[in-house]
């Protein structure tokens, strides 16, 4: 359960980290909420996650995931470059994140 926890910890600091941008682009009251919101459940979860993790192992694994996925999405959402190499230190991260698990 506390693996669940913390990739959806992750995801929620993905969707903090789409919202920064999106209040330097608006300035509204959803998106300073939702970046509230995505980076409160974000370390409530970490936070959960902890307690039976590894602290080392889990904070790679979550800003493991919240940098690639942040990455991902300015590409998706924010017209951010796609370069290959980009692409392939991406993987990297999640393919190091993969192997923390394995062995931890």
């Amino acid at each position: 359960m506390n693996w669940i926890a913390l990739i959806f910890a992750g995801l929620f600091e993905m969707s903090g980290v789409l919202m920064i941008n999106k209040w330097h682009k608006e300035k509204t009251i959803t998106a300073l909420t939702l970046l509230v919101v995505g980076f409160g459940i974000s370390f409530l979860l970490l936070s959960y996650a902890l307690k039976t993790l590894p602290m080392g192992t889990a904070y790679a694994i979550w800003t493991g995931i919240g940098t690639a996925g942040g990455t991902l999405l300015g590409m998706i959402f924010y017209g951010e470059s796609r370069n290959r190499k980009r692409l392939v230190f991406i993987g990297l991260i999640l393919g190091s994140a993969v192997g923390l698990k394995l062995i931890s």
